[in-house]
């Protein structure tokens, strides 16, 4: 009978058998070493501080705005004409230092304060009162430029028509509420729009602050003024909200600088920069943030860049 040694003897006898072959089998570490290329050690790059220009924007961006204005120039104002004369008759108690003579071809045409107009009572017992300028013998509405010149409905009715809508309500909505044709409606708003662009463009000039948001909402309003929409069809558009309203407001007095209503392009990224640049006074430069459409940067640049 062979002892148990035996084989615990030949158990470890393979072991050392396997132990040998494999270290003559494996790669020496020195010699994978030997075997390698050697390589040169390259100093490293200097990186050059000499400021690079962008590529794609090597040149300053135009803006077709700012070209048309260079082409037509604002011509200077007019000097104003020489106040009206007192007359000998009884004392004006009606201030009409506020309303100026609408009629083309007026010398007085679009002056304030001047005493060519005087007042001319209510037409057909009306609740407007009408005036007459005594320079061309015109006469006219004190409504004439407002949005209540010509409408049938009250002056209450429109306002709070206006308000339902400056709440949210839509124009359908409204319309029901107020018994209102939803085309009124709509027309309404659009020349209250009108009407606000003007005040804006009037009243707005030299404004110094100090950063602007600037940010796109939604609208249809610009499609219906321009024609390229029925007015059945922009009603039912609204509500959806599938066009953009670009807006420039000051977070800090929220001041509402510049709005326009078109699409989300470069072209109108231009131009509500450059209303904002019409309405800034010519030394304010603020901090200008974005929602990080791209345009928005090619518009700063061509505006206020180099």
């Amino acid at each position: 009978m062979i002892p148990h040694s035996f084989y615990y003897h030949l158990m470890f006898l393979g072991l050392l058998w396997l132990c040998v072959m494999l270290h003559a089998a494996w790669p020496s570490r020195g010699v994978a070493a030997q075997q390698r290329p050697a390589t040169s050690i390259l100093p490293r790059r200097q990186r050059s501080k000499e400021p690079q220009p962008f590529a794609g924007l090597t040149q300053k961006p135009h803006c077709a705005l700012c070209d048309q204005a260079a082409l037509h120039p604002t011509p200077p104002p007019p000097l104003p004409p020489d106040p009206m004369p007192s007359t000998n008759r009884r004392p004006r108690v009606i201030d009409t230092s506020r309303h100026f003579c609408p009629h083309v071809g007026c010398e007085y045409r679009g002056w304030l304060g001047l005493r060519n107009l005087r007042a001319n009572g209510h037409p057909s017992g009306g609740p407007w009162r009408q005036w007459q300028c005594t320079a061309c013998e015109g006469y006219f509405l004190e409504t004439h430029g407002t949005l209540f010149h010509g409408k049938q409905a009250s002056v209450e009715l429109i306002v709070r028509v206006l308000a339902c809508l400056a709440e949210g309500l839509g124009i359908r909505a409204t319309a029901r509420v107020f018994e209102v044709d939803p085309n009124t409606v709509l027309q309404w708003l659009v020349e209250a729009a009108e009407q606000l662009r003007a005040f804006t463009s009037y009243f707005l000039c030299e404004v110094h602050v100090q950063q602007l948001q600037l940010d796109e909402l939604y609208a249809v309003l610009s499609a219906v003024k321009a024609g390229e929409m029925r007015e059945a069809e922009a009603i039912h558009r609204l509500s959806r909200s599938p066009h953009w309203v670009w807006t420039a407001i000051d977070p800090m007095t929220k001041l509402l600088v510049a709005i326009d209503v078109g699409e989300r392009t470069l072209a109108m990224a231009q131009g509500v920069v450059h209303q904002v640049v019409q309405r800034l006074a010519p030394a304010c430069l603020p901090l200008f943030l974005t929602d990080g459409y791209k345009e928005y940067a090619t518009a700063l640049l061509t505006h206020f860049g180099q």
